[in-house]
C-alpha cells in the first residue's frame, strides 16, 4: 500500500498530516508534482517531479497507483480515474470519492467550469478552513487504519 499525493495544489498542512500518518503507520507516501519537493524526503516519503504540463502529474499518478493505494487529490477527473481502477481517492477536505459519488461530482465540476468560463458563476471552492483540516485528518486516519489492517 502507498499514499499518492497530487502535490501541486495540496495544502501544506494536509501534506504534514499525511507525513505524520505515514510515519505512524509505516506506509510509504509519494508526492507527485511539477516542482521540486525533495526536502520532504524521509525513508517513507519520496517525490516524483514530472514535466510541466496539463495533467502530467495526474497521468503519472493514474498510471502508477494500484487498487490497494490511496490517492489524495482535489482533482475530480483524477479521482474518477482512480476509482474506476478500483482504487481509493480522498479530497484534501476529507471527502471520499466513491463509485456512487464521483460521476456526479465530475458532472458538477464540468458544469461549474463551463459556467465560470462564461462568467455566469464565481470562482472555485471556498478558503481552506480548520474544519476542513480536521475532517481530512479524521477521514485519513479511518481510511489508513482500515486499509493497513486489510
Amino acid at each position: 500500500m502507498k499514499i499518492w499525493i497530487d502535490a501541486d495544489a495540496c495544502p501544506r498542512v494536509i501534506k504534514d498530516i499525511i507525513f505524520r500518518a505515514s510515519e505512524r503507520l509505516k506506509v510509504e507516501a509519494c508526492l507527485v508534482a511539477n516542482s521540486d519537493l525533495s526536502k520532504a524526503h524521509t525513508r517513507l516519503i519520496t517525490s516524483v517531479r514530472v514535466k510541466d504540463g496539463f495533467d502530467i502529474a495526474d497521468d503519472y499518478i493514474a498510471e502508477n497507483a494500484q487498487p490497494c493505494d490511496l490517492v489524495i487529490t482535489a482533482d475530480i477527473p483524477l479521482a474518477a480515474r482512480i476509482v474506476e481502477k478500483g482504487g481509493v481517492a480522498l479530497d484534501p477536505r476529507g471527502e471520499l470519492y466513491t463509485e456512487e459519488n464521483v460521476g456526479e461530482r465530475l458532472s458538477m465540476r464540468n458544469l461549474m467550469q463551463q459556467l465560470r468560463s462564461e462568467g455566469l458563476a464565481p470562482g472555485g471552492p471556498g478558503q481552506f478552513s480548520l474544519t476542513d483540516r480536521q475532517r481530512f485528518a479524521s477521514s485519513l486516519d479511518r481510511l489508513l487504519t482500515r486499509m493497513v489492517r486489510g
